[in-house]
C-alpha cells in the first residue's frame, strides 16, 4: 500500500486505464480496412465503360475504413468513451432476439448456397425478400417486389456499370 493509503499499481493496472472495449472496436475497424485494401489490390480486370473499374469502390470503402479506425483509436487514446444509449424505445433488459438472429443467417446462408445455380438477379431477389420477412416486414408483396426491383437494379448495375461478372444462373441466356 502508497502512503495515502491505496494499492500500489501494477502493470496490470495501467493496462486496464487505457484498454477499453471501444479501443478493441477501432482497430477491428482499422484491421478490417487494412484486410479490404489487401484484397482488392489482388483483383484484376479492365475498367468499365464509366472508366471506374471494379477496384475503385472497394477500395473506397477500405480507405474510408481505415481513416475512421485510425480516428477512432486516436479518440479513445485520448480518453473518449462511447456514449451511453438514451434511447426510450430501448429495453437494456430485454434478451437477445436469437430467433432473428438465426432466421437472417439462414437467409444469408441460403443466398451462398443458390447464387451459382439460380444466379445473381434470383438468388438476390430471395435474400432481400427473406432479410425482410426476418426482420418484420408486414408487407409481404411489397418485399417480394421491392426484392426483385434491388436485385434487378444491382445487377445493372454491377454487370453494365461496372463490368463485374456475376453469375447469371437460369437467367443466363435471357439477360
Amino acid at each position: 500500500m502508497s502512503e495515502s493509503g491505496n494499492p500500489v499499481t501494477g502493470p496490470a493496472d495501467k493496462r486496464a486505464r487505457w484498454w477499453r472495449p471501444e479501443l478493441g472496436l477501432a482497430l477491428v475497424v482499422l484491421g478490417l480496412g487494412g484486410f479490404v485494401i489487401a484484397g482488392t489490390l489482388e483483383v484484376s480486370a479492365a475498367a468499365s465503360r464509366l472508366g471506374v473499374g471494379p477496384r475503385f469502390f472497394p477500395l473506397l470503402v477500405g480507405g474510408a475504413m481505415i481513416l475512421i479506425g485510425l480516428c477512432y483509436v486516436a479518440d479513445v487514446l485520448r480518453g473518449g468513451r462511447g456514449d451511453p444509449e438514451e434511447s426510450e424505445d430501448v429495453d437494456l433488459g430485454a434478451p437477445a432476439d436469437w430467433r432473428s438472429v438465426g432466421l437472417v443467417s439462414g437467409v444469408f446462408l441460403g443466398f451462398t448456397a443458390v447464387l451459382n445455380v439460380l444466379g445473381w438477379i434470383i438468388a438476390a431477389s430471395l435474400l432481400f425478400f427473406g432479410l425482410s420477412v426476418a426482420l418484420g416486414a408486414e408487407h409481404r408483396l411489397r418485399a417480394a417486389g421491392i426484392g426483385v426491383l434491388l436485385g434487378i437494379t444491382t445487377y445493372l448495375l454491377f454487370v453494365k456499370g461496372l463490368g463485374v461478372t456475376l453469375p447469371g444462373g437460369v437467367l443466363r441466356g435471357v439477360i
